[in-house]
């Protein structure tokens, strides 16, 4: 299944690449490779995780952040790659169309 970012997950994915490769060399780039290793796992079994408010979550390998994603006809699209501490109640508020 074909995927794509939403720029402010597009953002979030560089944002936190680039804190984990100041903070320890490699480490950045171990984390996008997790979140694309994650991305097929999902594009392979779309529906594995459970549904809220028409988003759904899977949980990064030895990173505190998670995929959330929907499922969009033929498409999975990212919403955001989400801190578990930072960014607890990203489903809580509604994204502003603009």
């Amino acid at each position: 299944m074909k995927s794509e970012f939403l720029p402010e997950a597009e953002d979030e994915l560089v944002e936190a690449a680039r804190y984990y490769e100041v903070a320890a060399p490699g480490v950045g780039f171990r984390f996008v490779a997790e979140v694309h290793r994650c991305l097929g796992f999902v594009s392979e079994h779309p529906f594995a995780a459970e549904e809220e408010k028409g988003v759904r979550k899977k949980l990064l390998n030895h990173f505190p952040y998670n995929l959330l994603y929907a499922v969009e006809s033929d498409l999975i699209v990212v919403v955001a790659v989400a801190h578990q501490k930072r960014r607890p109640g990203v489903l809580e508020k509604p994204r502003q169309e603009g």
